[in-house]
């Protein structure tokens, strides 16, 4: 399950988010968005667990939590298949 950490603070690094993660179980990868021109982070994440109730545990469980001074927002990701409308070529 792929679950979306936002409002990181740009103190956060990936071993800090698979820190607070392992407590609730096993971790597939974790992934601190950075932009692409500048390599700042972008204030957001993700961390993939291969099981569904440990993702749920950690979702319930970090969520509104303070991780270096910021309250994070820690919720299932969507998939980004939505295709944007209108602006493309024909």
């Amino acid at each position: 399950m792929n679950i979306y950490v936002g409002n990181l603070s740009h103190d956060v690094t990936e071993d800090d988010l698979k820190e607070a993660f392992e407590a609730f179980g096993q971790i597939t990868s974790v992934n601190v968005i950075k932009d692409k021109y500048s390599g700042e982070p972008r204030g957001f994440g993700f961390v993939e667990m291969p099981s569904k109730d440990e993702a749920q545990a950690a979702i319930n469980g970090l969520n509104g939590t303070d991780l270096k001074g910021q309250s994070l927002n820690v919720n299932e990701a969507r998939p980004r298949s939505e295709k944007r409308r209108g602006g493309g070529r024909r």
